[in-house]
């Protein structure tokens, strides 16, 4: 069972489709014209649309016979706040704002299973397209759940996929268990006392004390976890001040944590807190921050992962399906629908030397549109067979 034939001779359309969508990035929960854009499309492959699930996501659904059972197939369409340094036909319209994660590809993908099904209808049952919006640690996933997502569109599996670079195109990942991280974001706002730079003797210097924090905060990974523990700790922004010869009134740390586990993650919070709060007292300043959990791990269930690895074994050969790689440090907020649903989370190869995803100079391979969509259409036919 190789790559479906039919969406192979939609590959210059798809192509089109995707880098019109490259073109006009949105970010979370903005996302108007690429959900018109997807609802439009459905719509024209005869396919019942429900629009402003999650604010901006889109729901199609397909249904063929009167059996109940139900598989869901998911793909993100924000963008990130990134300003793109490509300089292709096709680059960003919007400064400041790029696809720089492929989710531009992962919902042209959905959208090409989509026209295929919708045209072979060579299944019993009824499938969900998902068309969720911020991914990028916006919520996008909790927004479509509080809305009624599982309510109004009930799914016995679920799906779905992420574009990986430097893997080759033409092959996937699948595996079973822990997949990706739990992740949080932090703010830590210092309150010192500012005073002139020739005198710092008159003031409590937030800028010092950060500086202070950045080097004890990095010692709760190596110094309070044990070393098998896989947990990452980074500081990612530092604002403070707006003169030469002004010591500022304050300082702001932001950053990520990212844990395998969510007992991991509460320990190192705990941490966190305990030391942000002691520095500061012992220079006679104060602080306060701001954590806060925005993904849960990725965990693959054991029977829509089964099924998974035999659709991308039929469709490029067991030699091109990785089923041993480890779980990411990266995080997901399919997370919350997996665990809603029995879920399986895949990777599909998106070149052996793309660029990193979240990187300026990035781009989706337009090569793998028709592995990620033909894995997409292959397991609503293995799942809703007919009998």
């Amino acid at each position: 069972m190789p790559i479906v034939a039919e969406i192979a001779t939609m590959a210059e359309e798809l192509v089109a489709w995707r880098r019109d969508i490259h073109a006009h990035p949105e970010l979370g929960l903005e996302e108007e014209r690429t959900a018109a854009f997807v609802a439009a499309k459905l719509e024209e492959f005869g396919i019942q649309v429900t629009r402003g699930i999650g604010k901006t996501g889109v729901v199609g659904v397909l249904k063929v016979g009167n059996e109940t059972r139900a598989v869901g197939l998911r793909a993100d369409m924000d963008a990130l706040p990134i300003m793109e340094r490509n300089d292709f036909d096709h680059r960003s319209t919007k400064d400041g704002v790029m696809h720089a994660c492929g989710h531009d590809g992962h919902t042209v993908m959905l959208l090409a299973a989509a026209k295929y099904l919708a045209g072979s209808q060579n299944f019993r049952g009824q499938v969900n397209f998902i068309f969720q919006p911020a991914e990028e640690g916006i919520g996008g996933a909790k927004a479509m759940i509080a809305d009624g997502l599982f309510e109004q569109f009930p799914c016995d599996t679920l799906y779905a996929m992420h574009n990986r670079p430097g893997m080759a195109v033409g092959h996937y990942g699948a595996a079973s268990g822990l997949r990706t991280a739990a992740g949080a974001f932090f703010d830590i706002d210092i309150q010192g006392r500012g005073a002139h730079g020739a005198h710092p003797d008159h003031g409590i210097d937030p800028v010092m004390i950060a500086g202070e924090m950045i080097g004890a905060l990095q010692t709760i990974v190596a110094r309070n976890l044990p070393p098998s523990t896989t947990a990452v700790l980074s500081i990612t922004q530092v604002h403070a001040g707006d003169a030469y010869n002004v010591i500022p009134q304050t300082a702001r740390l932001s950053g990520t944590v990212r844990t395998m586990s969510m007992d991991v993650m509460e320990r190192i919070q705990g941490r966190m807190e305990l030391l942000v709060k002691n520095n500061a007292e012992g220079h006679e300043a104060s602080a306060e921050m701001d954590f806060r959990v925005i993904f849960h791990p990725v965990f693959n269930a054991k029977e829509p992962t089964a099924l998974a690895v035999e659709v991308c074994d039929e469709l490029v050969g067991a030699d091109q399906v990785r089923k041993d790689l480890p779980p990411g440090t990266g995080s997901e907020d399919f997370a919350f629908m997996s665990e809603q649903v029995p879920s399986c989370y895949i990777h599909v190869g998106n070149g052996a030397h793309s660029t990193p995803v979240h990187n300026p100079g990035y781009d989706f391979n337009d090569e793998a549109l028709v592995y990620g969509a033909s894995f997409f259409a292959r397991i609503v036919e293995r799942s809703l067979q007919l009998d």
